[in-house]
């Protein structure tokens, strides 16, 4: 068991790095899809994973496969939804069901099953909206949009090989699990489509100005003195799935199934509505006022490896996973080492005065962090050990005195502590915060930014003013 648990940790994180590099294709979001090889596949021996990771694992060649989940009764033949004059069958639906639990890495349950079934028929919604609205562009204009099939088959070719198969393979897996090659190419043919006319139209038209650019750069700089968060991030857009009751309800259910073992990434893929949906909700690292105020205020309680409850924001909620934090900028972070005797706090003198001349001893033994540990062992009755990175301010006092004053490789005098008596030597020291984004860096994010705006007004234009009814 052990073997096999470990194999397909080892999968998860080679599939991962396959997914990241298809990402910076034309149709970054189409490259969840290709996790359905892996969700679908590992679910009879799923191993459960953290939420920052990918659900990733392959069956044997002969493993059966597992059971793709069923559309409800009746859904099969009937109308459900019509989008202006477009029909979207029942049929549709449950086919679209069966692609999103699969590249979700959400297990179906009875308490979700709604949820995927409103999110399937918002998405097919969008799509019939963006046919509809592209189809107009191209009679008007007389320009061809639409993604032909070469281009589709070549978005499943570059799935298929970041499988290690080849494109009829691939599909053939997917229709083992209940998934129809229309479904894919249809998803696939509206976000080449898609994409290409929102670049088309306004890709040209933005503009960066250096004021912008230099404003964000000053930003940066007063805010790398405080705080920054490594995060995941997913925001549920309340006007897409109808209201802030449904966005929180749906909320709900994904934290719910991500603490279960969904793969924070594909659910960001799947579900949110931020420009970072397209690399697996990661946002990277943000410092205080690059994110909504109620968004900090929760980011300022987590610890590294929370995943955060729904966050109400103005447009919808966010769900947040918290990688990694690091001290601002003017902090000072410091590497330590240590030598100790253990000694009760109501030791003898006697036993002090031969503990800390045992040290004194020691210490000019020492030469560097590098050989600590091996002069250490040469003298019985020490213990010698890595204390790892902190911040100094938030060392215990008497470390924090001695450790202001020493030079790197430099060891401290002994220092009495409730456990016992220790020799510190500091081993690094550096300022904390990380380098700041180059003009280039910030440009494209100005740009992402402003374009991922235009692209979500845009489409909620087109919901309002389409007549849109659901069976």
């Amino acid at each position: 068991m052990a073997g096999k648990m470990a194999t397909k940790v080892r999968l998860t994180r080679e599939v991962s790095s396959i997914m990241m590099r298809y990402l910076t294709g034309s149709t970054a979001r189409s490259a969840a899809i290709a996790c359905a090889l892996v969700a679908v596949a590992a679910a009879p021996q799923a191993v459960a994973q953290q939420p920052g990771s990918e659900a990733v694992g392959t069956a044997p060649p002969d493993t059966p496969a597992p059971e793709a989940p069923r559309a409800p009764t009746g859904m099969s033949e009937s109308v459900a939804a019509v989008v202006n004059d477009g029909i979207i069958s029942t049929y549709d639906l449950a086919q679209r069901m069966r692609l999103l639990i699969a590249t979700s890495g959400v297990q179906p349950t009875q308490e979700n099953l709604s949820q995927f079934q409103r999110e399937a028929l918002v998405s097919l919604v969008d799509e019939q909206l963006q046919f509809q609205e592209l189809r107009r562009v191209e009679k008007e204009q007389k320009i061809d949009i639409l993604a032909d099939d070469a281009e589709v088959n070549e978005e499943i070719a570059g799935m298929a090989q970041g499988n290690n198969m080849k494109p009829e393979q691939f599909l053939a897996f997917l229709a083992s699990r209940g998934i129809g090659v229309d479904t894919l190419k249809q998803q696939l043919r509206a976000q080449i489509s898609w994409s290409r006319w929102i670049q088309g139209r306004y890709g040209s038209r933005l503009r960066v100005g250096d004021d912008q650019i230099a404003a964000t750069q000053a930003l940066m700089a007063a805010q790398a003195s405080k705080p920054q968060y490594n995060i995941g991030e997913v925001l549920i857009d309340a006007n897409r799935v109808g209201g802030m009751q449904q966005a929180m309800a749906g909320a709900q259910q994904l934290v719910a199934q991500m603490q279960q073992g969904a793969p924070f990434p594909a659910v960001a893929r799947q579900f949110s509505a931020l420009p970072t949906a397209a690399n697996g909700g990661d946002a990277g690292w943000v410092s205080p006022g690059e994110v909504p105020p109620e968004v900090q205020a929760v980011l300022e309680q987590m610890r590294p490896g929370q995943l955060s409850q729904p966050i109400p924001v103005k447009d919808g909620v966010y769900i947040l996973y918290l990688r990694d934090k690091r001290a601002g900028g003017d902090a000072t972070m410091v590497s330590l080492k240590q030598v100790a005797i253990g000694l009760a706090q109501g030791a003898s003198a006697e036993d002090e005065a031969a503990a800390r001349a045992k040290l004194a001893a020691l210490k000019p033994e020492i030469k560097s962090c590098a050989t600590l540990e091996a002069t250490a062992a040469k003298t019985q009755g020490v213990v010698a050990g890595d204390l790892g990175e902190a911040e100094l301010s938030d060392l215990a006092p008497q470390f924090r005195d001695a450790a202001e004053k020493l030079q790197v490789n430099q060891v401290s005098d002994p220092i009495r502590t409730g456990a016992g008596l220790h020799l510190i030597a500091v081993c690094g020291r550096h300022s904390a915060g990380g380098a700041q984004a180059d003009k280039e860096q910030i440009e494209r994010r100005l740009r992402g930014q402003q374009l991922s705006m235009i692209a979500r007004r845009y489409m909620r234009d087109l919901r309002n003013s389409a007549t849109i009814e659901t069976k």
